[in-house]
């Protein structure tokens, strides 16, 4: 059940490469993810800061028309190393095998940036619309699933 978590927020992830690892960041500051040593970064204030600006940083810029694909080579890269960050992080929590749980992690993120891309691509198709509306729902999606999903961290911690 762990590495399902750590590798559905990797699929988060590739949806919106920085909205979960905010998300988490925001749950460890509000003391409700208990991360300890170097894992603690994520829960000081200038982490929720910083990843929180970012993500919305990246809800503006998905938008735009000179944004390169999530598939492109950056996209993968910065996915793939968010989803790994993300997966260390889960792994104390969670008491996994760090190595296990970041290459979960970086799986998840690709599994979700693929899958978001073919998703995105055929409803702007299968809707006749533009794809800024696809879009903001799936910022939607990515928000609600990585708070449902550290919820369900939270619960399953030990």
């Amino acid at each position: 059940m762990a590495l399902l978590l750590v590798a559905l927020l990797g699929v988060c992830t590739g949806l919106r490469t920085l909205t979960p690892i905010a998300v988490l960041s925001w749950f460890a500051y509000l003391h409700a993810l208990h991360l300890v040593g170097w894992h603690a970064f994520a829960a000081s204030l200038v982490s929720v800061i910083l990843f929180t600006a970012m993500a919305l940083g990246e809800y503006i810029g998905d938008k735009l028309p000179t944004t390169p694909s999530r598939t492109s080579a950056v996209g993968l890269i910065g996915r793939s190393c968010f989803g790994a960050l993300a997966g260390l992080l889960l792994a104390q929590p969670l008491a996994l095998n760090m190595t296990t749980s970041l290459l979960i992690g970086v799986l998840g993120a690709l599994i979700g940036a693929y899958a978001g891309w073919f998703v995105r691509t055929r409803s702007v198709v299968a809707l006749r619309s533009a794809d800024w509306p696809v879009a903001v729902i799936e910022d939607v999606i990515a928000i609600g699933a990585s708070i449902t999903l550290l919820n369900a961290v939270v619960a399953h911690a030990v």
